[in-house]
């Protein structure tokens, strides 16, 4: 697919006030705001939502998502879903990003479009659940009938890098009907490739680096159970690298 001048959206997803500001200052135009990277994201607290709002002016979307794992969910998680958009509203953000599936792994047409209903006049993103799902244009289809105005989607592959040309497919096909983003793993390294092969015209990235703990007494007792996750160290959006993507993007 061939590049054309344009105007690139990028949003940065952020879980702290510290990176929100960070991706402000090095020129996003948009952010997604979550908690639990690890777990592919999730709702970020009231006090999370009400801090960064007070110090960022750019769009703030919010993840509603009540925990990890698969996007099949309870009543009782649906109903923590509805309150938390209303939370959020409240809130002020600009917003929503969140979805349902079936446990037969299709979109959930119904509770979604509650969902996308209860966020308006707010507009909504479908988020990663679209890549779980077991035939990719049938759930686009589906998504664009719950009303919302945006897809984010690695093209059910392992990165948007990888998903790139399927994306490329989808936005193709379904692009006059509904913004498709890419995202997973989208780097300064990969962004031109990505943009390249999918033609898409926003992208969402972490933009993530680690940063030591300011710490001087480290505990040798473990806080998290999980694998491979540096205990004295946490994520930070990194001003450096959304200048090198702006740059290429940029340079179009």
């Amino acid at each position: 697919m061939k590049l054309e001048a344009m105007n690139y959206t990028l949003e940065i997803c952020t879980t702290s006030v510290e990176s929100s500001v960070i991706a402000q200052k090095h020129g996003a135009q948009r952010l997604e705001l979550c908690d639990n990277l690890f777990e592919g994201g999730t709702t970020p607290s009231a006090g999370m939502i009400k801090s960064v709002r007070k110090r960022v002016n750019i769009d703030l979307f919010v993840l509603i998502r009540p925990r990890g794992s698969d996007f099949y969910y309870t009543e009782e998680e649906f109903e923590v879903m509805k309150n938390d958009i209303a939370i959020a509203k409240d809130l002020g953000v600009d917003g929503i990003v969140s979805g349902v599936l079936t446990s037969e792994g299709t979109i959930d047409v119904t509770r979604t479009r509650e969902l996308v209903e209860l966020s308006g006049p707010l507009p909504f993103t479908f988020h990663r659940a679209i890549d779980c799902v077991e035939n990719y244009e049938e759930a686009i289809s589906k998504v664009i009938d719950t009303g919302a105005v945006r897809i984010l989607t690695s093209g059910q592959q392992s990165s948007a890098v990888v998903g790139a040309e399927i994306i490329g497919q989808a936005i193709e096909k379904f692009g006059h009907r509904i913004k498709i983003m890419p995202g997973g793993g989208i780097k300064s390294g990969n962004i031109l490739e990505v943009a390249g092969l999918s033609g898409a015209e926003e992208f969402h990235m972490t933009a993530k680096k680690w940063v030591p703990s300011d710490a001087k007494f480290k505990s040798q007792v473990p806080m998290n159970s999980l694998q491979g996750i540096p205990e004295y160290e946490r994520i930070v959006t990194s001003g450096s690298e959304i200048d090198q993507v702006k740059a290429l993007l940029q340079e179009i």
